[in-house]
């Protein structure tokens, strides 16, 4: 009992956060971070946008991911201990991996792009999975490309993602049965404007060893915390 009210604090935190206006640092650093995106040449960006695309696709038309079978916990705290262990494990391999990559200079940095989102669809199907809920449902996995905006967008955008998922049980009774009626370009396209633009400074010269280990973990972390209060807000309902 005692740890579910320790759940329900930092849920409230966490979504009045959600619900903020842009500060003074969001608009900077995403102005620092369309500067960036000014440096990267058009034909990375088209690659990045043909990667996201296809990311997209997968996940809204039936996913390849393997998911571990749905345990059994004896509480919520053993539950999210796992989630933690699991959030720790992903973020150490995607640390390493863009160590690495980002030390094999411009074209080992664009191989990290894709290797990366795969790392946070596996994570969030993994994290689903342990919250209980069943990522064959297509509507699910919408639920995770909600997450995922949650985490990557500007303050502005993310709280109008947060609205779409406040109240999920019922808004997505009213999703289309035919996952082919759903809009998944204007979605990418939405994902593209936001997502990751930090990622750009690992294709940069010198830095960009330094820059693939920090950011990588730091999104990592940021996308488990995201995920565990987004499924929090569905257990604790």
């Amino acid at each position: 009992m005692l740890y579910e009210q320790r759940m329900k604090v930092e849920l409230e935190i966490w979504q009045h956060k959600m619900q903020g206006r842009p500060s003074l640092v969001d608009r900077l650093s995403r102005s620092v971070q369309s500067r960036i995106n000014r440096i990267i040449p058009q034909k990375v960006h088209d690659a990045i946008t043909v990667t996201i695309k296809q990311m997209v696709r997968g996940v809204l038309f039936g996913s390849t991911y393997t998911v571990p079978s749905q345990p059994v916990f004896a509480s919520l705290y053993d539950m999210e201990e796992a989630v933690l262990r699991r959030v720790d494990f992903y973020r150490k391999t995607a640390a390493a991996e863009g160590g690495l990559t980002g030390a094999g200079g411009f074209l080992w940095g664009l191989a990290d792009f894709p290797i990366l989102l795969g790392m946070k669809l596996k994570l969030l199907f993994d994290i689903a999975t342990f919250y209980g809920f069943d990522v064959k449902d297509y509507k699910e996995r919408l639920y995770i490309l909600y997450i995922f905006q949650l985490a990557f967008s500007s303050q502005e955008h993310r709280r109008n993602v947060y609205e779409n998922i406040v109240d999920w049980k019922e808004k997505s009774r009213q999703l289309p049965e035919d996952i082919h009626s759903f809009d998944w370009q204007r979605f990418q396209i939405e994902y593209r404007d936001h997502i990751d633009l930090a990622k750009m400074g690992q294709l940069l010269p010198v830095v960009g060893a330094a820059v693939g280990i920090v950011v990588n973990y730091r999104l990592v972390t940021k996308l488990g915390t995201t995920a565990m209060n987004a499924y929090r807000m569905r257990i604790l309902d």
